[in-house]
């Protein structure tokens, strides 16, 4: 088959090209279509690089000629047809960008989009034949598309930019999505997929590896066409308006679950949208303590954690925060509660646990100032999570400085609770413990603080006195972060990082202080009061 890199070769106004397209189309017409079948796929899977989408292009309708006129094997020669494109296709780079989609530099939105058209004869049989006849070719061929369209979500459309982008009329990537829904509506497998897929398929792999990696693509898959429905709404005018928001927000935890844990922005992205559209349709404190027993919804918040301490991408973790607070707000009181000591004990983070702490203090709030009573703010369930709280990890010789964000909103509930709940009320439950607090954080802390600033304004006073030394030398600090060398500390950077951690421990120390002053009054008034 010389004649593709021969019409590759000439430009298209060229008429060169038009005589081998010319001759092409009489090879089609008078060669046997079993062996022209071989040929063509040999072509396909022989090029490389930049001469894929060119090839494919232009081998696509001599091959669904070919196709059309095959008697035998038409199912599987189609399927393989399909995949032997798509694994041509799927090295290429996604264009992600509005500059990338519309020099489309390889001719990918072309191709995914001419593929599709090949395939629709195809389509056209299966959905004749569907109501008439159960052959097992039939029902083949349908398995053959249906390969195809899971294919083709995971690659290109799971990483593809699918928002609406000014300035491009036809979006080449939202236009194949279309397409793709429309062929899985067509052969009736839509609704199936998005609602029966718990159910599993029959696995056709007796090797354990390729059935896992089967699943882990067809996981893939899955959540980029619950994405499409539900965030694009690509489809949704066949979906069936019968549904709770929460019973959607179940379905769609797995396939939420699935995006979190990639690290592609495409990916984390459509996740942390599909999340959210989820929980939009849903009112506050409606979602029941009930569905924390699923895997899932354990799993995402976690996930969601991951993203906002360990994602490099700014926005993405302000929108997973975003996500969070959405998330804990549709739960009723238990779920909340439930929530908070789950990632309290699961995350490591000072700042996200410091961010829990305030939630809860919010809702330890909302508990003291409505009319009605929140026994899982209030109590004896309050002073169990309290316990979560109000401690140092490794008591005074906890890293002070790491978990200044967890210590200071620890110190703040403290505070807040001493002024708010009286001794004579204790609603809360504080002034029940507030020995065991006292010995479990508020003195560790006070040795904990003493410890770090005399090792801290030690460390300023070493500094300066061999400043001139380091001066005359040009000694400077070295950093290294995951084998990578920083840049080099200067001894008035190292300085200027000590006195920031004197200030975090000078703030920790007037809180507490405050803390223990409002104890002691508080103390010294129910004193009074019992003399």
């Amino acid at each position: 088959m010389r004649k593709t890199r021969c019409i590759l070769a000439y430009k298209q106004e060229d008429d060169k090209q038009e005589h081998c397209l010319k001759i092409l189309d009489q090879l089609v017409q008078l060669c046997n279509p079993k062996e022209l079948f071989l040929g063509l796929l040999e072509q396909i899977e022989q090029t490389s690089g930049e001469q894929v989408c060119p090839t494919v292009m232009l081998l696509l309708q001599p091959l669904q000629t070919v196709l059309l006129k095959l008697q035998n094997k038409k199912a599987y020669s189609v399927g393989l047809s399909l995949a032997m494109i798509m694994n041509q296709l799927t090295p290429l780079p996604v264009p992600y960008t509005k500059q990338q989609i519309q020099e489309d530099k390889l001719g990918l939105c072309r191709c995914c989009n001419a593929v599709v058209d090949f395939a629709k004869p195809f389509v056209n049989e299966v959905v004749k034949n569907m109501e008439k006849s159960s052959e097992y070719n039939n029902m083949e061929l349908k398995e053959e598309l249906l390969k195809f369209c899971m294919k083709s979500l995971k690659y290109p459309l799971l990483t593809a930019q699918l928002e609406q982008l000014e300035g491009i009329e036809e979006h080449p990537f939202r236009h194949f999505a279309t397409e793709i829904i429309d062929i899985l509506q067509d052969i009736r497998e839509l609704m199936p997929l998005v609602f029966l897929h718990h159910k599993g398929r029959r696995s056709y792999w007796e090797n354990q590896e390729f059935e896992d990696i089967e699943r882990k693509n067809s996981a893939d898959s899955l959540a980029c066409l619950s994405y499409l429905m539900f965030v694009q709404h690509f489809g949704i005018n066949c979906f069936p308006m019968v549904f709770s928001p929460s019973y959607l927000l179940q379905c769609n935890m797995t396939h939420i679950e699935v995006l979190l844990n990639r690290t592609e922005e495409s990916m984390l992205s459509k996740g942390l949208d599909l999340f959210e559209s989820c929980l939009l349709r849903m009112e506050d404190n409606s979602l029941s303590h009930q569905y924390l027993e699923f895997r899932d919804f354990i799993n995402v918040p976690q996930d969601l954690v991951k993203v906002m301490t360990l994602c490099p991408i700014e926005h993405l973790r302000k929108k997973s925060l975003n996500m969070l607070q959405l998330f804990i707000d549709k739960f009723d009181a238990e779920g909340k509660y439930t929530l908070f000591r789950c990632l309290l004990k699961t995350s490591n983070h000072a700042g996200v646990q410091g961010y829990i702490i305030q939630k809860i203090k919010d809702q330890i709030h909302l508990s003291l100032t409505k009319a009605h009573d929140n026994v899982w703010f209030t109590g004896h369930h309050l002073i169990s999570l309290l316990d979560l709280v109000l401690f140092l990890p490794e008591g005074a010789e906890t890293d002070l400085l790491q978990n200044s964000d967890r210590i200071m909103a620890s110190l703040n509930l403290l505070r807040y609770l001493v002024i708010k709940d009286c001794e004579s009320d204790n609603q809360t439950g504080v002034w029940t413990i507030l020995a065991k607090i006292e010995k479990n954080f508020l003195k560790p802390l006070h040795v904990g603080l003493n410890m770090s600033k005399a090792h801290y304004e030690a460390e300023i006073k070493n500094k300066k006195e061999n400043r001139r030394e380091a001066n005359k030398s040009n000694t400077v600090c070295s950093l290294t972060v995951s084998e990578e060398k920083m840049p080099a500390m200067t001894t008035e950077m190292q300085l200027q990082v000590l006195h920031s951690a004197l200030f975090t421990f000078d703030l920790i120390e007037s809180v507490l202080a405050r803390v223990e002053e409002l104890i002691e009054v508080k103390v010294k008034a129910v004193m009074a009061e019992n003399i």
